[in-house]
This record gives structure tokens, sequence and C-alpha cells, in this order.
């Protein structure tokens, strides 16, 4: 009876283990931004996820992109931790359960005199035992609550390194972009370059025929000057751009690939729609993380409050002992059981669990702060993208005039200089704003892709398939 009695205790005391739970109610707050985005979508449209493979329509692009998803090296930094943070979560969750362990000892001893004094410590003995040693009872949730600590902080490096793929994509895609762009700005500056030199010489010659001056001469080389200067920074613009790309990606690219980086047509899908509801930035991985963080500094603060009560502890223990170890096994040895249930009840620790308290609650506070504030961080990006893709088509067709307008304007300047109607003041001029014109288009049809792009690190979503 005695056995079972002990027996009924310690299964009634494990089902009331973690029956109190002393974190606070998880709050989130109001949602700290509009409940409506400046969509571009209508109302009650669905719009899709965003999958990086969708918005990216250049397979030399997809080709670069899924090399750098395997082999940055920031990337394969971020899946280790997310590897230690299950680990870590592991070794939290065996804390809810006994830990069971075995243990064995051997003794050989004997006496070199006849004495009898302390006879007892100098004989031959052997024990062996299975056990429970020191296993806490959750009466608190202290260790409830740092196990749900543990699993939202893993959960947060999953989210991590989700926003992590995101972003890198991302990334890749803007430096690919950024390398298009100086590529058609290197080939514009060298266009330009020749175009000038032409001017040159038929300036030179006009200049021996005695129809233009030593200064138009001095003004067609200035030009031709300030244009191979200008290709030269777009030519180390090109080979950085280049870097950037293969330590993104964390290989040599080929050359044949880099050749491939082009705006025209666009390596990416334009005009990506997006939803009404604000409510769409909660399923963004990093906003994701950021309340994965909160809700473990919130189980931090139940942890903390529990050190206030009393920590109860079971020691338990079955196995033999005999004075050898043949008897140990043979059946002449000792059985027996124990059973030592512990208590530890603070008294005074000056300040100590308190303490410990106000800075788990303190962290809970930065943790919200941080989740509002991804939030909102998210709502600017989707606006900003937005504010562009409401612009940008009259932006480009505005330049797109220019172009036209200031190229017919340098043909016309060049067919009156060379008659003499005007100076080469004149065809410098127009010149200059032809070429201003373009680079502006370039960099138009730039602004245009990457906000493609920002959409998609603003909205996108991962998929592990």
């Amino acid at each position: 009876m005695k056995t079972k009695a002990l027996l009924s205790t310690a299964i009634g005391t494990m089902m009331l283990a973690g029956c109190v739970n002393l974190a606070p109610e998880y709050q989130t707050g109001a949602l700290p931004v509009p409940a409506t985005m400046p969509a571009t979508a209508p109302e009650g449209t669905t719009v899709a996820p965003l999958l990086w493979e969708d918005v990216v329509t250049s397979p030399a692009l997809q080709q670069v992109i899924t090399t750098a998803l395997e082999e940055n090296r920031n990337l394969r930094v971020t899946a280790a931790n997310v590897r230690a943070a299950r680990a870590n979560l592991l070794v939290s969750r065996s804390a809810r359960w006994p830990e069971i362990a075995a243990s064995g000892t051997v003794q050989a001893g004997d006496t070199f005199d006849e004495g009898t004094t302390g006879l007892n410590r100098f004989v031959d003995s052997t024990y062996a035992q299975i056990g429970v040693s020191a296993w806490e009872l959750d009466f608190f949730g202290r260790i409830r609550n740092l196990n749900d600590a543990a699993l939202q902080t893993y959960l947060a490096t999953e989210d991590g390194e989700r926003a992590a793929k995101i972003s890198l994509a991302g990334t890749v895609a803007e430096t690919w972009m950024q390398l298009a762009a100086d590529h058609e700005l290197l080939k514009l500056a060298n266009r330009t370059a020749e175009s000038q030199t032409e001017s040159l010489d038929l300036t030179r010659e006009l200049f021996a025929a005695g129809t233009a001056s030593e200064l138009d001469v001095r003004r067609a080389s200035a030009s031709v000057a300030q244009a191979q200067a200008q290709a030269a920074a777009y030519e180390a613009s090109v080979r950085r751009d280049i870097n950037a790309l293969q330590l993104l990606v964390g290989q040599p690219l080929p050359a044949d690939l880099l050749e491939q980086a082009s705006l025209f047509p666009a390596p990416v899908a334009l005009n990506l729609p997006v939803g009404q509801s604000s409510l769409v930035l909660l399923e963004r991985p990093d906003v994701r993380a950021a309340e994965a963080q909160l809700k473990a500094a919130n189980a931090n603060i139940g942890a903390a409050r529990a050190a206030y009560f009393p920590s109860i502890s079971l020691t338990s223990g079955v196995g033999v002992a005999s004075g050898s170890l043949d008897d140990l096994f043979n059946g002449d040895g000792t059985s027996g059981w124990t059973f030592a249930p512990s208590i530890s009840l603070p008294i005074f620790d000056f300040d100590r669990r308190r303490g410990n308290v106000d800075a788990a609650r303190a962290q809970a506070d930065a943790a919200l702060a941080t989740y509002q504030d991804a939030i909102q961080q998210a709502f600017r990006e989707v606006a900003d993208a937005v504010a562009v893709t409401e612009t940008i088509d009259r932006r480009l067709m505005a330049l797109k005039q220019l172009t036209e307008d200031t190229e017919v304007t340098f043909e016309l300047s060049g067919e009156r200089f060379k008659s003499g109607l005007d100076g080469y003041l004149t065809v410098l001029d127009a010149q200059r704003e032809y070429y201003n014109a373009q680079q502006q288009w370039i960099l138009a049809t730039l602004d245009n892709n990457l906000n493609s792009i920002a959409l998609y690190k603003a909205l996108g979503t991962w998929s592990e398939e």
C-alpha cells in the first residue's frame, strides 16, 4: 500500500505539473498602419502571392538567382543559425521530462593490518542503479514558458531565413539590372564618343577650309574628351557591378551569362498588382519573425515570474547493491528504491527576481516596438513602390517624346552647322540634350524594372517546394 501511495503521489504531481502559466496575455495592439494600402488592383480583386520565379522572367537572371540561393555564404550562415535554434529547442523541450540515467560502481578493497576500526571502508562492494535525478515539477510554468520561448525563437529564425532568401533574390535581381543599365549607358557613351569624334574630324576640315573657328575645334575636342571620360566611368561601373553580383552569387559567373544582362526586353514582370488590405503585411516573413520574437519575449516574462514561487524537484531510483560483482548479477545482492522530493523556496535575493522580471518586461516592450516598426516599414515599402507604379508610365512617355525631339534637334543643328548657318556651340548643346535624354530614358527604364523587384521584396512570399 505504501508503494502504491507513493506511486499515486508521483503520478498526481506529474499531472499537476505545468498547470499554472504566469506569462501575461499575448497582445500586439492595433495595426499601426492604415487598414488599406494605396493599392493598384481594384477592390475585391484576388492578388496571388509574389514568388520570385513568377516575377523574374529572364532565364539568365533566373539561373543567376538559383545559383545565389545555393552558394551565397551569408545565406549559409542563416541556415546554420536555423539548425542551431532547432537544436536549442530540443534541449529546451527535454527539460519537461525526467532524465533517466543508469549508474554503477565497483569497489575492491582490503586492509593492511588486523585492525577493525573503519573496516567497512576497505571492503569489496558493487552498486547499480537506474533512476531520475532532480526532475523539476513545472507547477508554475517556468519550464513551459522557457520551452515556448525557445520554440518562438526557432520559428523566428525560420522566417528570418525565408526573409533572407527573398532579400537575396531581390538584391541579385537589382544588381543584375544595374549591370544591364550600366551596360546600356556604356554603349551610349561609346556611341556618343564615336559620333563626337566624327564631328571633331568634320570641324577640323571646316577649320582648314576657313568656315569654322579654332573655338569650334576646341569645343568639339572637349566634347569628345568628356564622352570618353564618361565611357571610362561607366566601364568601371560595369566591372563593379560584376564584382558585386559575383559576391552575391558566391562564385564567378561565365562571361557569356553576364553578357545577357539587358533591360530590353524587361527581365521582370512589370506593373504588378497590389491588394487592398494591409493585413497581407502580417504574412511577410520578416514581420512574422518579429512577431515570433515578441511571443518569445512574452513567454520569458512568465518564466521570470515563476522564480517567485517554490521549485519542487523529484529524485528517485531503483538499484541493486552487493559485496561482489558476481553477487550483483546472480540475485544475491540487495535491491531497493529511493524517492526523494525536494523543495526550494526563495526568501531573500536582494531584488534579483524583480530585476529579472523588469528586464523581461522591457525586452517584451522592445520586441513589440520592433514588431510594429516592421509592419510600418513594410507599409512604406509598398506605398513607395505603388507611387512609382502609378507615375512611371507618364515619365517614360515624356522621356520618349523628349528623346525623339532632341534627336531631331541634334540632326537639324548638325545640318545647319555644315551649311554655315550656326556655330558649333548650337550643335554641342543639341548633342548634349540628346545624350541626356537617352540617359534619362535608360535610368527611367531601370527604375521601372527595379520597382517590380521592390514590390516583390515588400510583398513576396517564399515557397519551400
